[in-house]
């Protein structure tokens, strides 16, 4: 079924006879797992993080040390493409983090934030990790797009704070948010991690003020605008998607070919997405069609599973878009996460431009440039 629902969402869109390789990766710059400490301290009161569908996030994500960055980018820097490019990592990034002291100091009354740079000096290892996003960014491996202000839904959270939920008010003791909801958390159907998931029809405007307040920041902190959008875990409501537009943005990037609009009040609106198809507002979508999550995998085949999915790709004529999350190259928490990360990318690497000798290593910036301009 997986391979059919592939194939499928190859068929429609914008085709290439170029083998274009695309690497997306979600989620820089926000906070996950603040230390080891923390995952032992949660257990200790029962609450395992392990588990879940986000358990890996929680056991292996954190910021990206100086260490993490530099290891990476010797990987992407190893291997080089039919045009002697080479491999570049388009960093879908959030540009703020919550500011846990000032929530505290105001009894979670209100919400703060901080720019991820500030966040970055208060983790151990990555006080000189923004100096490597703007080498990456010089060299053009490693480019920054809009993931989001947060990768949180802070009026979710804040709500959860205000209402004393035990287990949102014991993560923030450690700052963060990222623990597995519990059947008596605070409405624990809703994901904290969904920042422009709507509840109701009124949340779109606040929705509209972040995602304007976060490209603002995006450019001040790397110097240009954001072209590319990631909402994080997916939802966006359409009228979200005009403000991103009126502020700049020319893609948005998912992974569902078939997608549900939140609409608030716990309603959804069914569209069908494909790649280079527009909205309204003169926007494309690129729907990735390739994944590449060697962490926390068991699977012993993620290598000739992505490749794969390269080929299929190539087969009908699509640019290889490639979902790889940030998780899969940190060693804050645990270093043979990272190391086994990097090993099995240099390998794919060295495999597809082994297979494609013509491949051609792209970012998604200039991927949507060239559907705009309607380039084959």
């Amino acid at each position: 079924m997986s391979s059919l629902i592939g194939y499928l969402k190859n068929l429609p869109g914008y085709h290439t006879k170029r083998k274009l390789f695309v690497f997306e990766s979600d989620d820089w710059g926000s906070i996950r797992m603040p230390s080891n400490n923390v995952i032992l301290e949660m257990l200790n009161r029962g609450i395992d993080l392990s588990k879940g569908v986000a358990g890996r996030y929680n056991v292996y994500d954190s910021l990206a040390t100086y260490i993490d960055l530099s290891k990476l980018f010797e990987v992407l820097t190893s291997v080089r493409d039919s045009n002697n490019n080479h491999c570049v990592v388009t960093a879908m990034s959030v540009v703020a983090n919550p500011d846990f002291d000032l929530i505290a100091q105001n009894d979670f009354r209100q919400y703060f934030y901080e720019p991820f740079k500030l966040t970055l000096q208060k983790y151990p290892g990555c006080e000189k990790s923004f100096e490597l996003w703007k080498e990456g960014i010089s060299l053009g491996i490693f480019i920054p797009e809009f993931h989001g202000r947060e990768h949180l839904n802070f009026l979710r959270w804040m709500e959860a704070l205000r209402n004393g939920d035990h287990y949102a008010h014991l993560a923030f003791k450690y700052n963060f948010w990222g623990y597995p909801r519990q059947p008596d958390s605070y409405q624990p159907n809703r994901s904290l991690q969904a920042a422009f998931d709507i509840d109701q029809p009124s949340d779109i405007d606040i929705m509209n003020e972040v995602i304007s307040d976060g490209l603002n920041l995006f450019r001040e902190l790397f110097g240009y605008s954001a072209s590319c959008f990631t909402p994080p875990n997916g939802p966006l409501n359409r009228i979200n998607e005009k403000k991103a537009s009126e502020e700049g943005i020319k893609a948005i990037q998912t992974a569902r070919m078939f997608y549900k609009e939140p609409i608030g009040n716990e309603k959804t609106r069914m569209t069908m997405r494909y790649l280079g198809k527009r909205n309204d507002f003169g926007q494309i979508y690129l729907i990735r069609n390739c994944f590449f999550e060697p962490c926390g995998n068991k699977r012993t085949d993620v290598i000739s599973k992505c490749l794969d999915e390269v080929e299929q790709a190539f087969k009908c004529n699509k640019p290889a878009i490639l979902s790889s999350h940030r998780v899969n190259y940190i060693g804050a928490l645990k270093p043979e996460n990272r190391d086994n990360g990097l090993i099995l990318l240099k390998e794919l690497l060295e495999s597809l431009v082994k297979l494609y000798p013509d491949i051609e290593f792209i970012s998604s910036t200039q991927l949507t440039d060239l559907i705009l301009r309607n380039e084959l």
